[in-house]
């Protein structure tokens, strides 16, 4: 055989295979879809649990059957990766939102990781199912190839709520990274409604509507400064502070601080480890003895003074030397039309009311086509029920149902589709009130069709029908700020 060798730079063959990679990483694995919110491997595994059936009112099924499904279908990277995002989409105290139902040990704020995927089990949250997976059977998103092209998937999913602001995300690409923090529903879509009726709204004005983040935690935000700086670069620092009161014990004398909420993301029991830590090493002085009294009611962490310490000495301490005060990096990078680009808020909002658009549109356009096709079947039928004895004639001297349906087709002036659908009517059709259902029916779709026409030729109509919807996953999702 003759061989072939290619020759080529090396440094040429190095930097081409690198960005390879970095898009891959990019693209298909570190970045949320501006649209929906989701990374690859979020979106995968929502949407083989959609087609599993494994919905928020049928039973849980384990963790492993969805992971491995997933990895066999639509995501070949390893089950770990897969299971863990499988994990963060159930974790009340990351998400704003939880988009999984887990059954079985799932972590905690403790930093105690889940249990193996053989344990655990899960399902969609109704939320998910709704807002998230609803009319995917109705062309409202592309769908392409899987990695194998034996299957196909979304592109993205149709999400009738802003769930890039609503859920966040975080991951780290190369040379770029994201830090997306959660929002409360509830002012995201009234933001939503705001920005529809004047698109010229200022930063300050969305303010009004979205205060600031709103960590699954809790804790504080100290100043607007970082919250303005993100929602008008995409790029900000929010400082978190643990919620804190002071409690006296007149008999005593003592005093104790109380720890109800921690900032985002701390992991409680190094927090304690390294408050124990500073104590034992000298480098704050004042404190005695530390308990963690949390239970299912909620987190209470007792720190006790001693006696003749200032406890709010010892606090200010505690927040500037430990994780009982964190300053949040925010990145507001998502994919934008397959690139990654950094977003204001503004620009966020706009992004998700124009994929709604679409998403509406194309849905109206599927409806339509639907009703004016079973629209156009009944007015054969109709045709027909005028002319039965004659039809009945004409299909009975036929030798083939071909050449009966042929014979409707001439006389009546019909197509294949209608006089197939009369060719198989059934004798009850025949009747009178039969024969009034076809008529209802028939009046029903003309109504349909002339709304959908409507809808398609007004944007007003679209916009109202975003507002509509997301009004109502506010409702029905909604919470208080935490």
């Amino acid at each position: 055989m003759e061989e072939t060798i290619i020759k080529a730079e090396y440094s040429e063959v190095m930097q081409k295979s690198y960005i390879d990679y970095a898009m891959s990483v990019i693209i298909a694995r570190a970045l949320p879809d501006a649209r929906d919110g989701l990374k690859p491997v979020q979106r995968r595994v929502l949407y083989d649990m959609h087609e599993l059936g494994i919905r928020y009112d049928r039973p849980y099924r384990k963790s492993a059957r969805i992971v491995g499904d997933t990895m066999g279908k639509y995501h070949p990277h390893g089950d770990s990766s897969i299971y863990d995002a499988l994990v963060v989409m159930t974790q009340e105290f990351k998400k704003g939102l939880p988009l999984i139902d887990g059954h079985g040990n799932f972590g905690n704020i403790e930093g105690d990781g889940a249990a193996a995927m053989r344990y655990t089990e899960a399902r969609l949250e109704k939320v998910t199912q709704e807002a998230f997976l609803a009319d995917l059977d109705k062309d409202v998103v592309d769908f392409i190839p899987n990695f194998d092209e034996t299957e196909t998937e979304p592109a993205v999913l149709p999400a009738k709520i802003p769930n890039l602001l609503v859920n966040g995300s975080e991951g780290i690409a190369v040379g770029m990274a994201t830090s997306i923090p959660p929002h409360n529903l509830i002012e995201v879509v009234d933001a939503v409604k705001a920005y529809m009726l004047d698109e010229s709204i200022t930063d300050e004005g969305l303010m009004k509507y979205i205060k600031g983040p709103d960590f699954p935690t809790g804790g504080i935000i100290m100043g607007r400064s970082g919250i303005r700086a993100a929602y008008a670069t995409g790029r900000g620092k929010i400082v978190v502070r643990s919620r804190t009161e002071i409690e006296e014990d007149e008999k005593s004398g003592r005093s104790k601080i109380i720890v109800t909420e921690i900032p985002y993301k701390v992991n409680k029991a190094e927090l304690i480890k390294s408050i124990a830590d500073l104590v034992k090493d000298k480098r704050i002085d004042g404190i005695t003895n530390i308990d963690d009294h949390s239970d299912r009611e909620g987190m209470r962490i007792v720190i006790d003074v001693r006696r003749d310490a200032s406890p709010q000495i010892v606090l200010n301490h505690l927040f500037s030397l430990t994780q009982m005060q964190i300053s949040f990096g925010v990145i507001m990078l998502a994919l934008v039309d397959g690139r990654p680009e950094i977003m204001n808020l503004e620009k966020i909002l706009k992004k998700y009311i124009e994929f709604q658009l679409e998403v509406i549109t194309r849905r109206a356009q599927f409806d339509l086509k639907k009703a004016q096709d079973r629209a156009h079947i009944l007015e054969g039928l109709m045709i027909a029920l005028d002319f039965i004895d004659e039809v009945v004639a004409m299909l009975r001297a036929a030798k083939s149902i071909p050449e009966g349906k042929a014979a409707l087709m001439e006389r009546f002036d019909l197509d294949d589709p209608q006089a197939q659908a009369i060719v198989q009517m059934r004798l009850g059709q025949l009747t009178g009130l039969e024969r009034s259902k076809v008529e209802e029916e028939l009046e029903g779709l003309k109504v349909k069709i002339a709304d959908l026409l409507d809808i398609l030729g007004s944007e007003q109509r679209r916009l109202g029908i975003i507002k509509d919807e997301a009004i109502d996953m506010k409702k029905r999702f909604g919470d208080e700020r935490r």
